[in-house]
């Protein structure tokens, strides 16, 4: 791979790009590329070396390496293009992909990104020596996500086999665990809300406000165990202000939560009337979304399995006829 050249501060506030540039063969070539590339709005100077086949752009203000692209290829060169594909770990929704995508573009040297959802992989087509893996996995960890490099070797598809699979076991755990505590409390709740003899049997024995009690004991351990990984990948986006689906099941849960918990220890804050309780609202929806990551998990799975079965039903070799 070409030696990455970073992008370098400077005279006055510009930056400087250093390009690989294909087919120059001599000192008119190198003129044709610096005239076409001088023309372009912000650039400062350009300088043009034949023996290392790279230009160097200084820019009174921000570069923009695709505009210097479509000039040297104006001029009648190429600059070397690379293609890369990175498995993403993290996203959960169209809105994930828009992040990725843009995180990505934004890389000075990155001419496309495209992302795939249900593989959990982003395309990435970048300009050689301008940018660098390096550069495209740290754009993805910034907008919150996780990138791995995909291989051709078995030993790449075995360890991404092996990913998925712990994805999907500690799915099923969190699932597990939080549909085992979120009965109790939607049986309380909303039993006695539905069957009045569920309703009168609460309240003759460990009565309301004990009943809240043991919702908010079961509900916190919903919130923070299974759900914490909302939370874990929620806030931070907020924070970014890129918000996603991990935000929106936070918000809603903490919400609910929340007011639950000041109506069960502090009733008197909230007006005459009002103090109610919704933990069965904030487990059953954890519980819920934890259902539905688990079978997406698993159709992703089938998915990825069914294209590698396809790739390995093409032929190893052909045969050739010819003057036949």
């Amino acid at each position: 791979m070409t030696n990455v050249v970073p992008l370098q501060h400077g005279a006055g506030d510009g930056s400087t790009l250093s390009i690989p540039i294909e087919g120059m063969t001599c000192a008119s070539c190198v003129s044709h590329v610096e005239k076409a590339v001088a023309k372009l709005p912000d650039v400062a100077k350009v300088s043009v070396n034949l023996a290392t086949e790279r230009a160097d752009v200084a820019f009174t203000g921000k570069p923009d390496a695709a505009a210097v692209v479509r000039a040297v290829e104006g001029a009648g060169y190429g600059v070397p293009e690379i293609t890369a594909e990175f498995g993403v770990a993290g996203m959960t929704c169209a809105s994930c992909v828009a992040h990725v995508e843009k995180a990505v573009n934004a890389v000075p040297g990155v001419n496309a990104a495209t992302v795939n959802l249900a593989t959990e992989r982003v395309s990435v087509r970048y300009l050689a020596g301008v940018a660098s893996l390096e550069d495209l996995e740290a754009a993805i960890r910034g907008a919150g996500y996780e990138p791995h490099r995909i291989g051709g070797d078995d030993a790449a598809t075995e360890r991404e086999r092996e990913a998925r699979e712990r994805e999907m076991n500690g799915l099923r755990r969190s699932l597990l665990v939080a549909a085992v505590l979120t009965l109790p409390v939607f049986v309380i709740e909303m039993g006695s809300h539905l069957v009045p003899a569920i309703n009168d049997i609460v309240m003759n024995t460990i009565g309301m406000q004990t009943s809240w009690l043991i919702q908010f004991v079961l509900t916190t351990a919903v919130l923070f165990g299974p759900g914490r990984i909302f939370f874990k990948r929620g806030v931070p986006a907020m924070l970014r202000g890129t918000p996603d689906m991990n935000s929106l099941v936070m918000v809603g849960t903490a919400a609910a939560w929340g007011y639950s918990v000041v109506a069960t220890f502090a009733p008197q804050v909230l007006p005459a009337g009002t103090a109610n309780v919704y933990y069965e609202a904030a487990a059953v929806i954890v519980t819920l979304i934890l259902l539905g990551r688990y079978l997406e998990a698993k159709a992703k799975g089938r998915t990825s399995e069914a294209i590698k079965r396809l790739v390995g039903l093409q032929p190893k070799t052909a045969r050739v006829e010819r003057d036949c």
